[in-house]
């Protein structure tokens, strides 16, 4: 009797605390109703009270679901599973062959065939890379290790263990680390990497009260063992026209100090440097960063017409090469950021792979291919991407994103928000503790060696000694029409004047 007493005592609980539990949601239910049909922002809500906030809810999930279960793999923007699953395959040092056979759709236009030697070498490691001089007439060159780097992101856009681990990844793998406009901090630092110190249009960490550049500033910074060149950056593929946006809930004490601005606040750099306004205070800019620091100075641009790099290298013509930058970094249009207006990211800036052959020709057909390197940026982060650009006439490629999903990044998209689930574009604690630098590090330069060595599989197939020995009569691309034509008939040879052609690299 006493079991069956307390049987029953439970019952009448569970069914007092149902009924408690029903009311509450009823209570609620009628509380969203009538502040869904008061409310004059939202016309579902209001027409379809309680029912009509599912939509919003199905909106912000549909993402997450698109990517894990709708989304093929070859499909998905800006980076499809096939991709970022590659990416992660090599930054766990795991290997990178697959069997059956391709699930790449080989008749997309633009997709790039290369062209096979009919007697490679023997040597299953004949295409090694080799180290480039980039600067001979500083008085502190730079002989650049690899031709795979990390691209430009600043200490904000990431947080302090991403930066960390980049720089103990880059290290490890012998290529350099482009600090971004943000600063450098000692988290670049940490790893004992070589460094490309950017100057954004605000001069974050080589900059005076006034935001003007300070020459005793960026003289301690040019000090540094690590830093071995300097880029000024012009333009962002992402938002060419516009400069960084850093938002006040992202800029900790530690970034503000870093930037040397006001804590909390936005961080927006002008649309462009004060300083430069033509060809000519461009040219002047880039020799005064260089004499100050003795050390190879270029430009991080966007290639928007090719009429403004024909003036810039007429120019340069004019008043000696001595004058050039030692070397210019192309961004593409699809070129990413933590933070961007729409318009500049969907239709401002042409595409990496209409530019990189086009500005290659320009410097071609003006003699200054030796002496202005190429660095190609923009979703290359695979290695048919990276060979592409090496045979459409660049001499290094950066990526950033690539590095990110070496990280651990899933691509939620949050990275202007905070919120980064994997703690590389936020600054919260909370989501920081779930990135280890002492752990990342060793898949950021198992990425990087992964790049180098499938390009180097791709160039030992060409026949090649080098990877740099990619020409464009190594690739095809795939038409409309599903043939594939060689890239050097769509993109013939410049006409270069007599007495300035020089080769590109030795082989």
């Amino acid at each position: 009797m006493d079991f069956l007493g307390w049987a029953g005592r439970a019952m009448e609980a569970m069914a007092l605390a149902f009924v408690v539990a029903a009311g509450v949601v009823v209570a609620a239910v009628i509380v969203m109703f009538v502040f869904d049909r008061a409310q004059r922002h939202d016309a579902i809500r209001r027409n379809y009270p309680v029912i009509g906030r599912f939509r919003a809810l199905f909106i912000a999930l549909g993402e997450f679901f698109r990517q894990y279960f709708f989304a093929m793999d070859r499909e998905e923007l800006p980076f499809n599973r096939a991709q970022r699953d590659w990416v992660k395959r090599a930054s766990s040092g795991a290997g990178n062959t697959i069997a059956f056979g391709s699930t790449r759709n080989l008749s997309v236009p633009g997709t790039p065939i290369f062209v096979n030697a009919p007697y490679p070498p023997l040597e299953p490691h004949a295409a090694r890379s080799v180290p480039l001089c980039i600067g001979p007439g500083a008085r502190r060159p730079y002989d650049a290790p690899s031709f795979f780097n990390i691209s430009g992101m600043s200490f904000g856009a990431l947080s302090r263990p991403a930066i960390e681990a980049l720089s103990r990844g880059a290290a490890e793998a012998g290529i350099w680390l482009n600090t971004g406009e943000g600063g450098l901090s000692p988290c670049h630092l940490a790893g004992g990497c070589d460094i490309i110190f950017q100057i954004g249009t605000a001069k974050y960490g080589v900059r005076d009260g006034d935001g003007n550049l300070d020459d005793d500033r960026l003289r301690a910074v040019s000090e540094l063992p690590q830093v071995r060149m300097f880029e000024v950056k012009l333009a962002q593929g992402a938002k060419p026209g516009k400069g960084g946006i850093l938002p006040g809930r992202k800029v900790t004490e530690e970034i503000a100090a870093v930037r040397g601005i006001p804590v909390g606040r936005d961080s927006i750099s002008p649309n462009r440097h004060l300083e430069v306004g033509n060809d000519e205070e461009l040219l002047e800019f880039v020799a005064r960063i260089r004499e100050i620091t003795g050390k190879p100075v270029g430009i991080k641009t966007v290639f928007g017409s090719a009429e403004s790099f024909r003036s810039l290298f007429a120019l340069i013509e004019t008043v000696g090469p001595d004058a050039a930058p030692d070397f210019i970094t192309l961004d593409g249009g699809e070129g990413g950021t933590g933070a961007s207006p729409m318009p500049l990211m969907d239709l401002v800036g042409v595409s990496i792979r209409e530019a990189l052959p086009q500005v290659a020709d320009l410097l071609e057909e003006h003699g200054l291919k030796e002496r202005i390197r190429l660095i190609a940026s923009g979703k290359l982060m695979n290695p048919g991407d990276v060979a592409w650009a090496l045979a459409a006439g660049a001499d290094f490629v950066s990526s950033a994103r690539g590095f990110m999903f070496s990280l651990g990044c899933i691509q939620a998209m949050k990275c202007n928000k905070n919120t980064c689930p994997t703690g590389i574009t936020t600054h919260d604690p909370k989501f920081q503790r779930g990135l280890v630098a002492e752990a990342k590090f060793l898949k950021v330069a198992a990425y990087a060696r992964g790049i180098r060595e499938e390009v180097e599989i791709i160039a030992h197939s060409a026949g090649l000694a080098e990877p740099r020995g990619l020409r464009r009569h190594h690739v095809r691309l795939v038409q409309p029409d599903g043939r594939s034509v060689p890239m050097d008939v769509l993109y013939p040879p410049p006409r270069v004047r007599p007495g300035l052609a020089v080769p590109r690299v030795a082989l």
